[in-house]
């Protein structure tokens, strides 16, 4: 088991050390609807027509996590062994600890690093409902079929190999005032197996009918020959595949399984503690971040019709986008720090808002756009009060328009 520290926003992930994203415009007032600035109003839409979208457009493939929050006391705490604000993964003395847990008053969400983006993509697009496919493994068991349940909710095709091995991974959120404390068991998450699922007819034609793929990091700990398959068709598709870096750890300790997978990569995701990671096992030679994007947009490719796109987020700093020749950055949307509730998800909710655009063929300014929005959003409201809001965003409004034309 490792213990090393790792962006929660991956395998822990109801928490966001990624892109905080603090950004460039104040949002307005806190509605149902969140309200764009006179800002964002005055900025030119896009003029390019989004692509019609049909359901499995979008792929995902990762670990699937039962996300499980309660409010707890000291003593919960002390019990296990937690500190109010820590991201670790469960180890035995931790058994109990969800067995206690389920019996207060808890919340249940479909999470995981993949599964949370493309939960956050089909939440941006709106509708048709399952432009999201998702594969993954989880346990016969009770919060199996939660996990179901609540992936259906959102609006996602969630395809589980279910086993009877292990049982369903999942994610405690012990919560105590403004401090989470997470404690991942990803269990059956570690199962996922390429002949019993992805190799399966009906699953591989669901692979078939996409055209954007994504896959976070922490997969490359499972089932390596899972992504190589889904990469190689991607690539000999002229398909868009994406991954994303998702730790310092898989950059240094799983750098074979990456690197084998780096040929295929169209877009590249990871924030700057893990691009210096990456940067530092890949011999670069340097620190800066926009330096860092270039020399992994240059790494060798596959497909040579598609230029490896590399997207790197760095807090409350600008985003970096590397594409074609040159290195871009963007400014993230500003927020005061009381307006944030719950930095939950965050990280994931960047890459679910590219994705939403990115699967529509938009410009990557639109898809940044989107990215900062989304996770802009994620930090001011508890999970359980996003699914009642709409997005409302110079995009997804244009997109409403042009469809009710």
């Amino acid at each position: 088991m490792w213990t090393v520290t790792i962006r929660p926003s991956t395998v822990f992930p109801m928490v966001c050390l990624g892109p905080i994203v603090m950004s460039r415009r104040p949002q307005g007032p806190v509605s149902k609807k969140l309200k764009l600035s006179e800002e964002e109003k005055k900025e030119s839409p896009t003029k390019q027509t989004p692509a019609k979208l049909s359901a499995n457009s979008l792929f995902g493939m990762g670990n699937p996590l039962l996300d499980i929050s309660a409010v707890v006391d000291k003593n919960f705490l002390d019990k296990y062994t937690l500190k109010p604000n820590d991201q670790i993964l469960a180890e035995d003395k931790h058994k109990a600890l969800f067995d206690e847990l389920v019996k207060l008053k808890v919340e249940y969400h479909a999470g995981g690093a993949t599964q949370n983006s493309i939960k956050i993509a089909q939440w941006m697009i709106q509708e048709p409902h399952n432009v999201g496919t998702f594969f993954g493994c989880i346990g016969k068991d009770k919060f199996g079929e939660i996990l179901k349940q609540k992936a259906e909710e959102a609006h996602i095709d969630a395809h589980y190999y279910e086993q009877d091995e292990e049982p369903t991974g999942s994610c405690a959120a012990c919560i105590t005032g403004d401090n989470r404390s997470l404690v991942a068991n990803l269990a059956a998450a570690n199962c996922y197996k390429k002949d019993k699922h992805l190799d399966l007819e009906e699953n591989w034609k669901l692979v078939e009918k996409a055209k954007v793929f994504y896959i976070a990091g922490f997969f490359l700990t499972v089932s390596l020959e899972s992504i190589l398959k889904v990469a190689k068709h991607a690539s000999e598709n002229d398909k868009i595949f994406c991954l994303n870096l998702s730790a310092p750890f898989i950059c240094q300790f799983f750098k074979d399984n990456l690197m084998q997978v780096m040929p295929y990569v169209d877009v590249l995701f990871g924030n700057e503690t893990e691009a210096a990671a990456f940067a530092k096992e890949q011999d670069f030679e340097t620190k800066d971040i926009k330096e860092i994007a270039k020399k992994a947009q240059a790494l060798p490719k596959d497909n040579t019709k598609r230029q490896r796109i590399v997207v790197l987020t760095q807090g409350k700093d600008a985003t970096v986008l590397a594409s074609s020749d040159k290195v871009e950055t963007f400014p993230v949307l500003k927020i005061d720090s009381k307006d944030i509730v719950d930095t939950n998800g965050a990280g994931d909710a960047f890459v679910g808002g590219f994705l939403s655009e990115l699967v529509q063929e938009k410009p990557l300014h639109q898809c940044v756009k989107a990215a900062h929005y989304a996770a802009n959003v994620i930090i001011r409201r508890a999970e359980s009060k996003r699914k009642r809001l709409i997005p409302q965003w110079e995009g997804h409004i244009i997109h409403k328009q042009r469809n009710k034309e």
